[in-house]
This record gives C-alpha cells, sequence and structure tokens, in this order.
C-alpha cells in the first residue's frame, strides 16, 4: 500500500551555523517564524545571540537595540537567500512591538525592517498577508482608556511577509510538470487562501517546561498548511530556521513536502517530537480528509444554487467533481504511518482515493469522526 515517503530533520543549534551545513539552491520553500525583536520573551534569547542588545537596552537606547536584534536576523535571512533555489519562495511570520522605554511609548515596525533586508538581499517582495489572530478582547484598550489623547490602538494582527528570489520558478521537464498538476488545490481553497487577509486563532500551546513555555509563540498548524501548499509542490523540501514546537514540520508531512528544521533551544526537541509522533498518522489525516469533506459540501451548496453555472470538470483520483481543469490530476494522500529517525522523522503515504478505507481500519477511525474534526 506504501506509494512513497517524505524525510523531516530536526537540527539543533544557532540557525545560522546550521543552515551553514546546508548546500546551495537546496531549499525550495522557507516558512518561519523568528524571535520578535523588542518583544519582551525574546530579549534574553536575542542578547545571547549579541551582548551589546542589553547593554543598549539597560541604557535605555530602543532604537539602537532594535537593530541590532535585526542584525542578528540578518545572518539567517542571508543564508535564506543562499539555499532558496531560483524561484524559491520565503514566508516570514513576523509581528510588531510596541514598548516602554525611558517612559516613552513606542512602535517597532519589525515587518518593515524584515521587508527591507530582504529586498537588500535581491529578494522580490510579493503581496503580503495580514494575520488577525482574533485573540484579543474587543474591549481591551490600551494608553489612556476613554480620555483622549493618549490612547493607543492594540496590535491584533501580525504579518506573513511573502518574498520570492527571482522570478517565477520554472518547472521544465513533464515529471516536473505533472507533479506540480499533483499538488493542485481546489478552486474554492484558492479563493480563501490568496485572500490578503486570514482570520485564524492562535496556537494552543502544549508544553510542560516552563523555560521553553516562556518562549514559545507557535503559530496555528493551518498557517504553514495553507502556505506550503501554496508556494511548494509534493517532494519539495521546507525549511523552518525557527522550529519552535515542530508546526512546520507537521504541515509538511500532511503537505507530502520533505522539510529542514532548526531549533536553537534543546529544551524545544522533546517537545517537537512528542508532537509529532502525537499528530501522525491519525490527527493530521483528519486534516487531510476534511479537505476533501469541505469540498464535497462546497459541491453540495454548488449544486443547490441555481444562479451558479454546472461543474463541468471531474477528479478521477478523488472520484469528485472539480471547478477547474486544473483540480482534475489533483492527487491526495493519507499518512500511512510515521518512523522515528536519528535526527528526525520519516514520513509514508498511500493514495486517499484507494485506501482511504485501508487507512481508517488500521487506525480505528470512524468517517464520522474525520467529518466531525
Amino acid at each position: 500500500m506504501v506509494s512513497y515517503t517524505t524525510k523531516h530533520s530536526i537540527l539543533t543549534g544557532a540557525a545560522n551555523k546550521e543552515m551553514e551545513k546546508l548546500n546551495d539552491h537546496s531549499i525550495s520553500l522557507v516558512v518561519t517564524s523568528p524571535p520578535y525583536p523588542m518583544i519582551e520573551m525574546w530579549d534574553d534569547i536575542m542578547a545571547a545571540q549579541n551582548q551589546s542588545i542589553a547593554k543598549e537596552q539597560l541604557k535605555g537606547n530602543g532604537d539602537i537595540a532594535f537593530e541590532l536584534m535585526h542584525q542578528e536576523l540578518d545572518k539567517i535571512w542571508i543564508q535564506v537567500e543562499r539555499t532558496l533555489s531560483p524561484g524559491g519562495i520565503a514566508c516570514i511570520n513576523i509581528g510588531d512591538a510596541t514598548r516602554t522605554i525611558n517612559e516613552h511609548f513606542s512602535l517597532y515596525n519589525n515587518h518593515s525592517r524584515i521587508v527591507s533586508a530582504f529586498i537588500k538581499l535581491g529578494f522580490n517582495n510579493m503581496p503580503n498577508i495580514i494575520w488577525r489572530k482574533q485573540t484579543n478582547a474587543p474591549n481591551k484598550f490600551m494608553g489612556s482608556g476613554m480620555l483622549p489623547a493618549g490612547a493607543y490602538v492594540t496590535l491584533e494582527h501580525e504579518w506573513i511577509l511573502i518574498f520570492r528570489k527571482g522570478g517565477k520558478r520554472n518547472f521544465k521537464t513533464d515529471a516536473e510538470k505533472q507533479l506540480r498538476r499533483e499538488s493542485a488545490f481546489f478552486w474554492e481553497e484558492r479563493n480563501v487562501w490568496f485572500s490578503d487577509v486570514w482570520d485564524l486563532k492562535g496556537a494552543k500551546q502544549r508544553i510542560e517546561s516552563p523555560e521553553s513555555r516562556n518562549r514559545s509563540a507557535a503559530y496555528p498548524f493551518e498557517l504553514p498548511y495553507r502556505l506550503i501548499n501554496m508556494y511548494s509542490v509534493k517532494g519539495d523540501t521546507v525549511l523552518d530556521p525557527f522550529l519552535g514546537t515542530g508546526t512546520t514540520t507537521l504541515a509538511a508531512i500532511a503537505s507530502e513536502r520533505n522539510s529542514i528544521g532548526i531549533e536553537i533551544d534543546p529544551s524545544f526537541i522533546p517537545i517537537v517530537n512528542e508532537n509529532i509522533i502525537n499528530a501522525t498518522p491519525v490527527k493530521l489525516n483528519r486534516h487531510i480528509q476534511n479537505r476533501i469533506e469541505q469540498h464535497k459540501l462546497f459541491l453540495h451548496d454548488r449544486s443547490n444554487d441555481e444562479t451558479k453555472n454546472e461543474i463541468k470538470h471531474f477528479n478521477s483520483h478523488l472520484n469528485l467533481p472539480v471547478m477547474t481543469l486544473q483540480e482534475t490530476e489533483l492527487r491526495l494522500s493519507f499518512i500511512n504511518q510515521v518512523n522515528k529517525l536519528e535526527n528526525g522523522f520519516e514520513a509514508f503515504y498511500t493514495e486517499t482515493a484507494k485506501s482511504a478505507h485501508f487507512i481508517l481500519k488500521k487506525h480505528k477511525i470512524s468517517k464520522q469522526e474525520l467529518i466531525n474534526f
């Protein structure tokens, strides 16, 4: 029943040092969320890279500390440029910061500083995505409350910055073109995913170490899952230089891509391993099955709308109608099993349309459980 495998390496160490070991042009996509400069919970780990950061903060030189922090991130962006293949994409999730230093409140524009760094490296900045996190209470206010003019708005969104190395990626051989077609997404998914505003809830943390919890800001699974499916094809290698709790690795496994994750904090590695073991294959298969069930709901709703045109195309692999010719060769696979390797994992897949019953039976999952996920 096994069709093919993907490999997922998990490395421990400083990102810029570990990335130096990677070959030029060996990465197709970067999806990551670095430490946010001038956010207090990241102060210690940023200062550990450059002692001048802490000194400038103690002096009250917020702007200097901000720039020094970004200079540390710049080292990783240089490696991103080297390791990305031509036409490769880098997706950087970052939030801006607000902070009071010497009784002066200020906004620190992390996203614009990173945009500037990537443009200097020769990247093209593609349209970015605003992630509305849906985490802050609607009645929350900051500053002077109901009195003008010292209040300030809350930051209830983050940025997903999209950069491309050079021009459009070329798919030259017949095999490359076929893999691209098999990596298609549904028409209705495209309409949601390629909006510039995403409404996604923040991730729930399951971290036992108090030290690691203080430095964790994981994004939800859906965020890297969308990006990986939008900007890469099956079999590509996805890199996350700031792996954290391993969400990018999980999304790569579910998307049938290879991955490399780098984490500077060794206390996170057992958490990453536990998260992958707990999520695979059952939980990730639920995400895959949910895409199919959501497509069925879309078909049902559209068929009942007399104002919509008839759906004329059919995907024989999924045994379902689809909106466009580009979707007819879309293939989705279930994860059959995931094996632990010395420094990572190996995932095995079986094609969804042909083996759904086998997967459900093997892992004792009811169809209703998958639909209700």
